[in-house]
């Protein structure tokens, strides 16, 4: 690991404990593989120990939030989450003597004139992408309510970036989660939220989908299984999205509305959802749909109003 050297009149210590750091999440892997993703995570590990990374601190602390995300969704072994940390808190403690002159280095020369290839854009297929950008029933982006929307939140952005974000806050902030503010209409398909301004989380994610694909951007629909009182049975399905990034791949978003205890974001490569999966008979269901399962639909089209489908949320078996 070629990490940067350091004057011989200052202590390697902090970067010391940072490779070491690297090297003993890198070892726990490998004694614990084969598990879920943990190629995926082998991969980025040695991705974040390269040239590149060391000579980038802050490429670095990308990947190994990618690299959290990854364990996490996983359901990795604790030892890893530890570890991960553990990397994090050591990378930490390198910028901080960084900053302050504890610490004065210079990159390693051995690849001085070595050139830095480009990040190389993930793609999705041409049958994908047509699958989860195309306009349907429940969400009919073509709708003259969800084109107007479109263009005026593309209004307030310059890249493909900021439009993603801006209509994550735009369904999450301006779009009332209908139990949470107690409207009683039940809303389904994507031009009904938004004229009705009020959804739950699985109309909420109908609405975002349908703003993206206005603008062709890949998304598809989540699902958590969750307690609905957060202390075991009943269960529920939770709604959410996940949206196509091509420097990261599928990311979930869950725009269903922030409250006390509830702070959901978009900060790629982090997912910070509105709830984590807590207990053994709750899931998050790894699949990404490019329409809304139908027994949501068929939830949300069938109760009259939000406190009828509190009492009636759709569920899955897990097998």
């Amino acid at each position: 690991m070629p990490f940067y050297r350091e004057e011989h009149h200052f202590h390697k210590t902090a970067l010391s404990d940072l490779q070491g750091a690297w090297a003993n999440l890198r070892d726990e892997v490998v004694n614990l593989h084969p598990f879920e993703n943990s190629e995926r995570l082998l991969f980025q590990i040695d991705e974040a120990m390269s040239w590149e990374s060391v000579n980038n601190l802050n490429h670095m602390d990308s990947i190994i939030l990618l690299i959290h995300n990854i364990a996490g969704r996983s359901r990795a072994p604790e030892h890893i989450i530890e570890y991960i940390q553990q990397v994090q808190e050591d990378l930490g403690a390198v910028l901080e003597d960084i900053g302050d002159g504890t610490i004065a280095f210079h990159p390693t020369k051995t690849r001085k004139h070595t050139k830095r290839q480009p990040v190389v854009p993930i793609r999705l297929s041409e049958r994908d992408r047509i699958k989860y950008t195309r306009n349907s029933t429940v969400i009919n982006w073509q709708h003259p309510f969800i084109r107007e929307c479109s263009a005026g939140i593309l209004s307030k952005g310059n890249t493909v970036f900021d439009y993603i974000k801006n209509v994550f806050e735009y369904v999450r902030d301006t779009i009332p989660h209908s139990r949470d503010f107690q409207r009683q209409v039940v809303t389904c398909i994507a031009s009904e939220v938004l004229k009705h301004k009020t959804g739950s989380c699985y109309a909420k994610s109908h609405l975002l989908a349908a703003l993206l694909r206005a603008q062709k951007i890949p998304v598809g629909f989540c699902y958590q299984r969750l307690s609905v009182e957060e202390n075991g049975p009943p269960y529920c399905l939770h709604g959410l999205n996940a949206v196509f990034l091509e420097e990261y791949e599928w990311y979930r978003i869950d725009a269903r509305g922030n409250k006390e205890g509830v702070d959901a974001r978009f900060i790629p490569p982090v997912e910070q959802l509105a709830f984590a999966v807590t207990e053994p008979q709750e899931r998050n269901l790894p699949e990404i749909w490019s329409e809304p399962l139908p027994v949501i639909v068929q939830a949300l089209q069938t109760h009259q109003s939000v406190e009828e489908l509190y009492h009636n949320l759709p569920d899955i078996q897990l097998v």
